[in-house]
């Protein structure tokens, strides 16, 4: 009960949601006195992801690239996003800065508690992660964006804060990469699954070091090969832990969503449901099923485009769902291929009957789902992905046989003969590329991998088999606009000049 007492006044303290700070929330330096305290501090930080994880960022991320599309009145799938009407950037503008928030008071609330360094490191560490993953995820869906560290607990501060103009995204990233550098050292080294906390760890806090290394290495030229170089160190770190990607240690089909917490996970928003009584789940397997969706109310029995499929119940609803683009499902995945993932990933068929068309597969349907209750866990960081970085980074760095030794581990995995035909570095690039669409379809990462090899918009232009979208999309929604009233509110410090032009 007292762990619930102290998130609620912290959310409390929180609950202006963007820039604009309340002024009449501020609390005395002696809120935490106890470890117990300074724990449901630090819980607090994660509240906003049940928010921004939903069906609208999978189709921000996920359904306006070169692999999928959603058809529907959705305005974030039709990319008609301008700076007055922002759509899902609100949502991930408010509540990623709640996340930036809380992390701040729970910082200066550990400073100020009294307790020792000693005891606090775990924490602070901890609450250092998640500020860094706020800010990575702004910089990754705004870009540029204003950075503070100070908790909102005096008018001073509130009117700098409201007045912060966008700081470049390499240099946000840099120092949070210093700050994690140090913090990562306070952790245990082991595996997520491994420590059984389901929080944010030190293999999530090597995977953000890597992650925004990358981006910085895509965005910073002049200084690449360093970047390439810290994000090896933070990879080569979690690879000695988690050890070879084998189908033995680490089993394909564990990457479905609805099988949770496994050995390969590194961290993912946890989802439970329970009829009549509490729930914490989302709505993204709404759009993730085969469509339409037909009950027959004499039999009681489902059917999808026109297939029955068991395991998905006669209770769920499923929306216009998100669909793969040509490229995907004639390209990256081909109907008959060695791929396991291909029937899986992507699905063609169902106990012998085909589909009139390709559906996103199994991996992601939430079996016997309840209305729109998705009690999935969704992925935000797996091994698989960290080898694939690796792969990225060796080729970038000037060591292509470590680079196709690493892509030829998910390969192996999934069942594909491995890659051999090394040219150049750009081909090596292309193949870790559609490997990344293969091995991480559906997992909030394309559009973001898109925006930093700086392709989304041509591809995303040139692949997908939305007409809306592809009427409506120009090179400035790479990244979402900050919301107008954010810039109002900031009196003329924020702006959206790529939108203006």
């Amino acid at each position: 009960m007292k762990r619930t007492l102290y998130i609620s006044v912290i959310l409390l303290i929180a609950a202006s949601c963007s820039l604009k700070e309340p002024g009449n929330l501020f609390v005395s330096p002696d809120f935490v006195k106890t470890l117990q305290q300074a724990d449901a501090c630090v819980t607090a930080t994660y509240t906003p992801l049940k928010t921004i994880y939903a069906l609208e960022f999978g189709i921000a991320t996920e359904g306006c690239t070169d692999l999928f599309h959603i058809q529907s009145g959705t305005q974030d799938a039709q990319m008609d996003v301008s700076p007055a009407n922002a759509r899902f950037g609100n949502t991930v503008w408010e509540y990623a800065y709640a996340g930036v928030r809380n992390a701040n008071f729970a910082l200066w609330a550990m400073d100020n508690s009294g307790l020792s360094d000693e005891d606090l490191a775990p924490l602070r560490a901890e609450t250092l992660a998640m500020r860094a993953y706020w800010y990575y995820l702004l910089t990754s869906f705004f870009g540029d964006v204003p950075y503070y560290e100070e908790y909102v607990g005096d008018r001073p501060t509130l009117d700098r804060v409201r007045h912060l103009p966008r700081q470049d995204a390499v240099q946000t990233r840099s120092i949070l990469i210093s700050q994690l550098e140090e913090a990562v050292k306070d952790m245990p080294a082991q595996r997520a699954y491994d420590l059984k906390l389901q929080r944010a760890g030190w293999a999530f806090t090597e995977m953000l070091i890597a992650k925004m290394a990358m981006w910085n290495a895509c965005k910073d030229p002049d200084n690449a090969s360093s970047w390439w170089a810290k994000a090896i160190t933070a990879l080569e770190a979690l690879e000695e832990v988690y050890g070879d990607l084998t189908e033995e240690s680490y089993p394909l089909n564990d990457v479905s969503f609805r099988i949770k917490n496994t050995p390969e996970s590194i961290f993912e928003i946890q989802h439970t449901y329970t009829p009549g009584g509490l729930q914490y789940s989302a709505n993204y397997g709404a759009v993730l099923m085969p469509y339409p969706q037909k009950k027959d109310e004499a039999t009681g029995k489902c059917t999808f485009n026109g297939i029955e499929v068991p395991e998905l119940g006669t209770e769920c609803i499923v929306w216009q769902p998100m669909r793969p683009n040509a490229y995907l499902h004639n390209g990256l995945f081909v109907k008959g291929s060695s791929d396991r993932r291909v029937g899986w990933a992507i699905v063609y068929s169902w106990n012998g009957k085909d589909f009139s068309r390709s559906w996103p597969g199994p991996k992601f349907w939430c079996y016997n789902m309840v209305n729109t209750s998705d009690s999935n866990n969704y992925p935000i960081f797996r091994y698989a992905d960290a080898v694939l970085m690796l792969a990225e980074c060796y080729n970038a760095s000037g060591a292509p046989e470590k680079a196709i030794e690493h892509l030829n581990k998910v390969k192996t995995r999934a069942g594909l003969a491995p890659f051999s035909n090394y040219t150049t570095p750009d081909r090596l690039l292309d193949e870790i590329q559609m490997e990344r669409g293969r091995e991480l379809l559906g997992e909030f990462q394309r559009k973001f991998d898109l925006v930093r090899w700086g392709v989304w918009f041509k591809r995303t232009y040139e692949f997908t088999d939305y007409q809306a979208l592809k009427n409506n999309i120009r090179p400035c929604h790479e990244y979402y606009p900050i919301p107008d009233t954010e810039v109002a509110l900031s009196e003329g410090a924020l702006d959206n000049k790529a939108y203006e032009q």
